[in-house]
């Protein structure tokens, strides 16, 4: 049965997630993607040691529950613990980074949807700047199209199309 859209479902089961996806793995292992949604949201593996780079999200509070694991939640000079069940408020313009503990991280973050980005073209005129023909619109999550699925490395580039650590093709921009 296909999904219908404004009938709550069960998207994911979170064993099934991990299970479906080699250990070792890291980057975003799911990822939602109905159609008509207000929110985006993400589970997301860090390896042992792995970071995602202190960054600050401009324009979006994300809420993010650790399903397992450990880490550090680094925010400016200061760095508090994470494990299972701790809920995390990371709020839009402040500087945040995680790192994940010896036996790696994985975490579900959720926030607004971006919505489509428009410019001003020739007087009344408004040109989308968002995603290609077929695509319904709105960006990637922070920084989760840079992290490297080999080496959790965060590419500091947003054009880069593989990792500069280990020459990993990059998930958003592999051909």
């Amino acid at each position: 049965m296909s999904p219908t859209r404004n009938v709550p479902q069960v998207l994911v089961q979170i064993d099934d997630c991990l299970a479906r996806v080699a250990a070792e793995r890291g980057g975003a292992l799911w990822r939602l993607a109905e159609a008509g949604r207000q929110l985006d949201a993400d589970v997301v593996r860090l390896s042992p040691g792995a970071a995602a780079e202190e960054h600050v999200e401009p324009d979006l509070d994300v809420l993010l529950l650790v399903i397992e694991g450990t880490g550090w939640l680094g925010s400016g000079t200061s760095r508090r613990p994470m494990e299972a069940r701790s809920v995390v408020w990371l709020p839009r313009v402040a500087p945040r980074a995680l790192v994940a503990g010896p036996d790696g991280l994985v975490y579900l973050t959720v926030r607004q949807r971006r919505q489509a980005l428009t410019a001003q073209g020739p007087p009344g005129v408004s040109v989308l700047l968002s995603a290609p023909a077929g695509v319904e619109g709105g960006e990637g999550p922070c920084l989760l199209d840079r992290v490297c699925p080999a080496c959790d490395r965060v590419s500091v580039e947003s054009s880069a199309r593989y990792c500069s650590r280990c020459g990993e093709a990059l998930p958003s921009r592999a051909s």
